[in-house]
């Protein structure tokens, strides 16, 4: 007589065993998923990034809190498939959010649901990016110039038509160049665009060359020196051409 091999547990018989114990029985018995007691989500209060680490990175993010921010927080047996997790808030606070995590798991063939109480605390800090920003710190200009050969536009109609340019331009350029842009001052003859990132305005400046045909100049002055190097600021002018079929411009305001 063969004797069938059964769950020593719950004396279930036709299941498959990992030491004498069925899958069922020994989810009852593990931590599948589990949270710390409580969990800190560093976020800038401008951008919405969140400080991951000894990086930020989500600029643009909505201020509230995602599965995004909750799941990389739970702890996993290493022998559980997460398959997703459902967030419900249960209380907050102007800094605490008390939450109830429903994660869907398969373990050993066992699917189930398991419960995770999270307490999350809120911390708002600024990201180095926009304290860049509040402080009018910049590393490039990108100078918008009509042509300098030729009739001269009327000033307005040429600061409507290199904004239009301008807009097209972002439109096609990568994210991290546009979060690089600190902001943008009205000039007489044009514009001038100011970066955090030398880069990211160098990046743009060969887009618009490529795109709309615009020359390009670049210079840089001494600005300082930091850890014993020279800093340098950078100027790229870009200058588009006329509109095809354009007529005689107005004389400048």
């Amino acid at each position: 007589m063969v004797e069938e091999e059964f769950c020593v547990v719950c004396g279930a018989t036709g299941r498959p065993l990992v030491d004498g114990v069925c899958s069922e029985c020994a989810a009852d018995r593990a931590v599948l998923v589990s949270a710390p007691g409580r969990a800190v989500v560093v976020l800038c209060p401008h951008c919405g990034a969140r400080q991951v680490r000894d990086h930020w990175e989500r600029s643009g993010a909505s201020p509230l809190l995602t599965a995004e921010d909750l799941t990389p927080l739970l702890e996993v047996h290493p022998e559980v498939g997460l398959r997703r997790v459902r967030w419900e808030e249960r209380s907050a606070t102007a800094t605490v959010r008390e939450l109830v995590g429903t994660a869907h798991v398969v373990f050993r063939g066992a699917v189930r649901d398991v419960e995770v109480p999270l307490s999350v605390r809120l911390e708002h800090r600024i990201c180095p990016d926009c304290s860049r920003k509040s402080g009018r710190y910049y590393t490039a200009i990108l100078q918008l110039r009509g042509p300098a050969e030729g009739p001269t536009e009327k000033a307005v109609a040429l600061r409507s038509r290199l904004d239009a340019l301008w807009t097209e331009l972002m439109r096609e350029a990568r994210s991290d160049w546009r979060k690089a842009v600190s902001w943008r001052e009205e000039l007489p003859e044009g514009w001038d665009c100011f970066f955090t990132e030398t880069l990211a305005a160098r990046s743009i400046a060969r887009l618009a060359k490529q795109k709309f045909g615009a020359s390009l100049k670049e210079s840089a002055s001494l600005f300082g020196r930091k850890n014993g190097q020279e800093v340098y600021r950078v100027t790229f002018c870009l200058r588009f051409p006329r509109p095809a079929g354009a007529g005689p411009p107005a004389a400048a305001d």
